[in-house]
């Protein structure tokens, strides 16, 4: 059971809506920065490795390749300078980290897409197969 002032101050400074997206999804990450007096948009594409906390302190790391280096940012979704989570493509996964990633070069590195139809879990599919 969580404090109840930790809770409330928890409400007041979440997010109302946060995106769908899941491990192995390619997202845009739009960061506001801030350069001198004026505010900007920075963008940040990547595959979703890990996914970790709950509520306020969850967090997401995402990966991309840049000029051959692999480049890996953990991103409060609940902070403000979060303007918004796009997801663009859906991923095939099988585990709930992809560290696996990491060791990886090129081609390598790319995951199936997931397809319209395939929105059910894995717990969902094995419930069926059991049923019949």
């Amino acid at each position: 059971m969580k404090n109840k002032l930790l809770q409330l101050v928890e409400e007041n400074s979440a997010k109302k809506e946060l995106p769908e997206f899941e491990i192995g999804d390619t997202v845009d990450v739009h960061q506001r920065i801030l350069e001198g007096g004026k505010e900007r948009v920075q963008i940040f594409s990547g595959i979703v490795i890990a996914r970790s906390g709950e509520g306020i302190r969850e967090m997401v790391t995402v990966r991309r390749i840049v000029q051959g280096e692999g480049v890996e940012r953990i991103i409060p979704l609940h902070s403000p300078k979060i303007a918004k989570v796009v997801s663009k493509r859906k991923g095939v996964t099988r585990r709930a980290k992809l560290y696996y990633l990491r060791d990886r070069v090129g081609k390598a590195t790319r995951l199936r897409e997931r397809k319209e139809g395939d929105t059910k879990s894995r717990a969902e599919k094995t419930e069926g197969a059991t049923a019949e």
